[in-house]
């Protein structure tokens, strides 16, 4: 079947995750994604991490699935004029490097819509193109922790705390993703590329959620709950005589079958203290004890068998290893068999979309650096193999 990008063509220059993320997407759902490294050293995460037998790593892999590696000097004249000439070619143009880099080298937004004026043109960075603070670089966990994310993240009493992945960059990858995809639908009845502005700061305060809303809305400071939940109580991780458990009990009826038909303590269903969410969150402390001191007394899976018949969410907290392992992500397809070209056969996590009728293309194992440089210049620029071989020995390509 046909993909929901067939024929688009991207062209990716960008590293790390945000920006790599945002082209994975596009290329999942069936773009032509073409990234664009440098062939001294590649994108850095070739060299974050644990490495594979072959010097490969899974930090990399973890976002340049359904990619082609290209390996251009662009900071040359003639590193440029290829990356122009293949720009002119594509659809969309990503990048997230430091504001004012691609203008330096004459492939900034203003640039390329010239030669080509259906191009839709994406820019990621740490505090968007306009502001301030538009020149400094963007972290996930220096933009986690400006944006209020860390101060609503650990232990009640504790110190802020980052989120495990990074998801303000995995975030900004996606908004990036829906920001070009919405592009290309407008381009369908303008005929025209925009460009598209995408800050870590913006996703990170757009992504606050009900946190944000709190802060607005009532001018409050929200604190620290750890696994709990500031606003639905009982919404918190126990521990049991086995392992902790997850429970999210969402409204007043479902507490009260958790109280009667699970727990036993049809008194606490009833209480004054208890009745209602808004007095449940008041005395969170005192039903919290309350409810792990029960939990206690069996083991996990015993629990979720009774949660479960009473329809009260809930479950139990795994490693990430047991989760890809598990049942419902193997019948979900989660996990991709690819081969690589110098490491072999491998797993990669899959993407989560599911379309009916235009279907996430099947993963393609991650490339090596420069993997396909003579395959696209030769096949999208019409360069002869003489010119390619000129190219690396100048070390304009690798």
């Amino acid at each position: 079947m046909t993909s929901a990008l067939d024929g688009i063509r991207v062209l990716d220059l960008t590293r790390v995750v945000a920006g790599p993320w945002a082209t994975m997407m596009l290329g999942d759902m069936g773009a032509d994604v073409v990234k664009v490294e440098n062939p001294k050293d590649g994108d850095f995460t070739r060299r974050w991490g644990s490495s594979l037998p072959q010097g490969e790593r899974p930090y990399f892999m973890a976002a340049n699935r359904n990619k082609k590696s290209i390996a251009i000097d662009f900071s040359t004249p003639a590193g440029q004029k290829l990356v122009r000439d293949l720009a002119v070619q594509s659809d969309v143009f990503v990048e997230n490097y430091l504001t004012g880099t691609m203008e330096k080298y004459g492939l900034g937004w203003h640039d390329l819509r010239e030669l080509n004026p259906s191009l839709v043109y994406c820019a990621v960075s740490g505090y968007g193109r306009t502001g301030s603070m538009k020149d400094r670089p963007g972290f996930d966990p220096i933009v986690q922790g400006e944006s209020g994310l860390m101060s609503v993240t650990g232990e009640v009493d504790g110190r802020p705390m980052k989120i495990g992945v990074p998801l303000v960059d995995i975030m900004a990858g996606m908004y990036a993703a829906y920001g070009v995809m919405a592009a290309l639908m407008a381009r369908t009845r303008t005929g025209r590329g925009q460009f598209i502005d995408i800050s870590l700061m913006d996703v990170a305060l757009g992504n606050l959620g009900s946190v944000g809303a709190n802060a607005l809305l009532l001018d409050e400071v929200p604190g620290r709950y750890a696994t709990g939940h500031a606003d639905v109580v009982p919404f918190e991780m126990y521990p049991t005589s086995d392992g902790y458990l997850n429970l999210a009990v969402g409204n007043d009826a479902q507490f009260g079958r958790l109280c009667r038909n699970v727990l036993h303590k049809p008194e606490w269903a009833t209480s004054p203290k208890f009745v209602t969410n808004d007095v449940r969150r008041k005395h969170r402390v005192e039903l919290d004890a309350l409810l792990a001191d029960c939990f206690r007394q069996g083991p996990r899976e015993a629990w979720l068998a009774k949660l479960g018949k009473e329809g009260i969410p809930a479950g139990g907290v795994r490693n990430p290893r047991e989760a890809l392992a598990s049942p419902e992500a193997l019948e979900r397809g989660m996990v991709s068999h690819v081969h690589h070209s110098t490491e072999g056969p491998l797993r990669l996590v899959s993407s989560p979309v599911k379309l009916s009728d235009t279907p996430v293309v099947p993963a393609v194992a991650p490339p090596t650096m420069g993997q396909h440089t003579a395959e696209v210049l030769q096949s999208r620029l019409g360069l002869s193999s003489a010119d390619v071989t000129a190219l690396k020995s100048s070390g304009i390509i690798a």
